[in-house]
């Protein structure tokens, strides 16, 4: 049984094709469009997917999308309607959308796909019986419940309790349901406008970051900053109760009616105006995004707490882009209160594509699940790859200059030590990573040693902010040597604390300072409060692993900087090309894709890349 999982039109468009119970591929359509976060119907992803596996319409048992338009659309209107007068504006702009594509959206899939599926003129009445075809292989899944059968269906527990949190879908922005086997039920659930999700972009707005994509940035800024704040929040903005459910205050907030997130009435409560994203960010900024994380933290551990006292469970799974809160992770995994916990790794609406798939497949046409398989997101490496012949193909039309390694030990040996070198290096190897991390498939990887090598990835090669932290990686047995975490963490979910912390004075330096100070062996993933966000290495990414191995024998630290291969404003690069481009356009040194290595330093100025690939943030 083959059934093809759609994401689209919202944010973070993308597909997935599972075939019997096993996802086959999962991909972003921003990753061929190169528009980060493209919402637009991913039909390049489609085209790659269809291609790829040579799928026809007979092969397609159903096509599912990963929520219900109808139910959104009435939503939209009873907010419309209830914010009346102040939301004119929302219905000027939502409206024409909603009425050329969402509102009829069987008919715009079924249109889609003919037009992907069918190459042949047909007759009219051929014509008709295919689309009728189409039409009927076509369910809507539920926002939530494609959240929760992507982190359910493809974690290791035969039964676990699932919390989604997200900004919203059609009416619930947080619910909690129990998996067993191949069922999920929904227990409870909070409506819309009260959002955890909805409430942190809020601040995100507020700091000057870009709704849906800056939440990273005010995550990363938040250990600079001191919690001034959140008793303030939990006065005025959000009520929370024992048991983790909460009550946003809406005279503080405009999305429910406006194209801002928040109004004056907010803007006043802290005494400052909304920072412009060109303006100087101040410790005040810092401290609002301390404490709203705090809050953020708060309600995280309380619904935990209460769906362990409720319903006993010993597991529980993660889904929504509140998921991606590696630190909240981190402290919920700290806390104890579950034995264990999986995260969907593509934890946002992307990975509602496999949900969506899933929740088919298990519930509507009720077929049993097989857990033996440890992990059925293969390590998230559901994309796109390229063969040797393919890149050199690439490669020689840039007019580029490369050196083959037939014996890919001999590349392992020689990159290993350019990275000890300090040396900043773009690794381009195998199958792309479906979801928001590089998980060292399409990834810049440095040396973790270097005091001054987080300012240079951020300034020199990334283009961002400074504060902007660097993530680790590090062979899987040896985690717990270097950090406070006794669990495998392959999707780079969990922030943890560094340990052998060197003596330091945290109250010497405020703000932005604290990024001078040296706090630990490996100073460039060790963030300002001495924490770290993880990704664990083992031998199933053989390539990656024997790096770090190689990296050990010279260094004696199995760790190294892994951060996404891209630049702001740009999505993670997906094909060689786009490696290429991304590596001359930046002060990256040495560029490897599968068997081939570029030194930046021997390119010469006739080679041809794309100079209008990067977009601004």
């Amino acid at each position: 049984m083959l059934i093809i999982g759609i994401s689209s039109h919202f944010h973070d468009s993308s597909i997935a094709i599972i075939k019997d119970g096993e996802i086959l591929t999962a991909v972003q359509e921003e990753r061929f469009t190169r528009i980060k976060n493209d919402a637009s119907f991913p039909v390049n992803s489609l085209k790659y997917a269809l291609g790829e596996f040579n799928i026809s319409l007979d092969d397609i048992d159903a096509i599912v999308y990963f929520d219900k338009p109808f139910i959104k659309f009435e939503r939209l209107l009873e907010t419309i309607i209830y914010n009346s007068p102040k939301s004119f504006t929302l219905f000027l702009k939502s409206m024409p959308i909603w009425l050329k594509e969402k509102l009829f959206f069987r008919k715009y899939l079924t249109d889609q796909f003919y037009d992907l599926l069918i190459q042949n003129k047909l007759s009219r009445k051929e014509k008709r019986k295919v689309k009728d075809n189409l039409k009927n292989k076509i369910l809507f899944s539920e926002h939530h419940l494609s959240h929760a059968a992507a982190a359910f269906y493809p974690s290791p527990f035969e039964k676990a309790a699932i919390l989604t949190v997200d900004g919203v879908g059609e009416w619930s922005t947080t619910s909690i349901s129990i998996g067993v086997k191949n069922n999920i039920v929904k227990k409870k659930h909070i409506n819309f406008p009260n959002s955890i999700g909805l409430l942190y972009s809020s601040f995100t707005y507020y700091l000057g970051f870009k709704v849906n994509s800056g939440e990273y940035k005010m995550m990363g800024l938040a250990p600079y900053g001191e919690d001034k704040y959140s008793q303030l929040i939990l006065k005025h903005l959000i009520d929370i109760k024992e048991d983790g459910s909460f009550q946003l205050n809406m005279d503080y907030f405009s999305f429910q009616y406006g194209l801002r997130m928040i109004n004056n009435r907010f803007e006043s409560l802290f005494n400052h105006k909304r920072r412009d994203p060109n303006e100087e960010i101040l410790q005040f900024h810092m401290d609002i995004a301390k404490s709203i994380q705090v809050v953020v933290e708060t309600i995280i551990l309380r619904i935990a707490t209460h769906i362990k006292d409720e319903y006993k469970l010993d597991n529980i799974c993660l889904a929504g882009g509140v998921a991606l809160n590696c630190v909240a992770n981190g402290k919920l995994l700290k806390s104890k209160i579950f034995k264990d916990l999986w995260i969907q790794p593509a934890a946002g609406d992307a990975g509602s594509a496999i949900g969506a798939a899933l929740a088919a497949y298990h519930l509507h046409f009720k077929h049993e699940r097989n857990i033996i398989h440890p992990d059925k997101m293969k390590g998230a490496l559901l994309g796109p790859s390229y063969s040797n012949q393919e890149v050199k193909t690439i490669l020689d039309k840039a007019n580029a200059n490369y050196v083959y390694f037939e014996d890919f030990d001999e590349l392992i040996a020689l990159i290993s030590q350019e990275i000890v070198n300090d040396k900043v290096i773009g690794w381009h190897q195998g199958k792309l990573e479906f979801g928001p991390r590089a998980l060292g498939s399409r990834s810049i990887l440095a040396s973790p040693l270097n005091t001054k090598m987080q300012r240079t990835l951020n300034l020199k090669i990334k283009y961002r902010e400074s504060f902007r932290p660097f993530a680790p990686i590090i062979m899987e047995e040896y985690a717990s040597q270097y950090f406070d975490i006794d669990t495998p963490s392959p999707y780079m979910l969990l922030v943890a604390d560094v340990k052998n912390i060197l003596n330091h004075d945290t109250e010497k330096r405020k703000g932005l300072n604290k990024l001078h100070e040296k706090r630990s062996i490996l100073p460039a993933i060790t963030h300002v409060d001495c924490s770290a966000r993880i990704q664990t290495v083992n031998k199933n990414n053989i390539k990656l692993y024997r790096l770090l191995e190689a990296f050990k024998q010279i260094t004696s630290h199995p760790v190294l900087i892994n951060t996404s291969f891209n630049v702001r404003g740009e999505p993670i690069v997906c094909s060689p090309q786009d490696s290429l481009n991304c590596f001359m356009n930046t002060e990256m040194d040495i560029l490897v894709i599968e068997n081939f290595v570029l030194f930046k330093n021997k390119q010469t100025a006739d080679i041809k890349f794309d100079t209008n690939q990067f977009l601004s943030d």
